[in-house]
């Protein structure tokens, strides 16, 4: 039964270490699979797209996601690897380990990545906007990165009210 785990915030020391490649034996192994399933399950109660292993105190170089669109499942990757990155674009961006902010990001637009999925298989997966943002945003904690050491403009949450305000002056 997956369980939901607390996650990790700003100041930890696990959220600043880079992660430590699995070793593919342990991917079988009933309680990696049972950190995954957790890990689906923290994401989902969030709520959020994605989750790396460090936001749950695991130092282990995978994360979760789920996007939520049928182009691109659930997925998980292992040993994740970035690859072809298209052209950079500015996006605003917010973390489950740095509840209530978000700001301004340069990412790249496009983005590719391959690892292993759950079963140990090698898999590649590619896509732009919120997919690529996302891969990068998981990599980025796998390194032991935070996207508020590179965003700009870092606030906290608008209101709906704030953001229907914002729309309304910027259209």
């Amino acid at each position: 039964m997956p369980y939901v785990r607390p996650i990790l915030q700003d100041g930890h020391p696990t959220l600043r270490k880079i992660a430590k490649r699995v070793d593919p034996r342990e991917i079988p192994d009933p309680l990696f699979q049972q950190l995954i399933d957790d890990m689906f399950a923290t994401m989902y109660a969030a709520p959020g797209v994605g989750l790396a292993a460090p936001q749950v105190n695991v130092s282990k170089r995978f994360f979760v996601m789920d996007i939520n669109d049928e182009e691109h499942p659930p997925a998980v990757v292992i040993n994740p690897k970035l690859e072809d990155a298209g052209e950079e674009i500015e996006l605003r961006e917010g973390c489950l380990s740095v509840v209530g902010m978000v700001g301004e990001i340069v990412r790249y637009q496009k983005a590719a990545v391959s690892g292993l999925d759950r079963h140990g298989k090698k898999i590649r997966l590619e896509g732009e906007g919120l997919f690529a943002q996302c891969v990068q945003h998981e990599i980025d904690h796998l390194d032991g990165k935070l996207y508020v050491d590179r965003a700009k403009n870092v606030r906290p949450v608008p209101t709906e009210e704030e953001e229907q305000e914002e729309s309304t002056v910027s259209s």
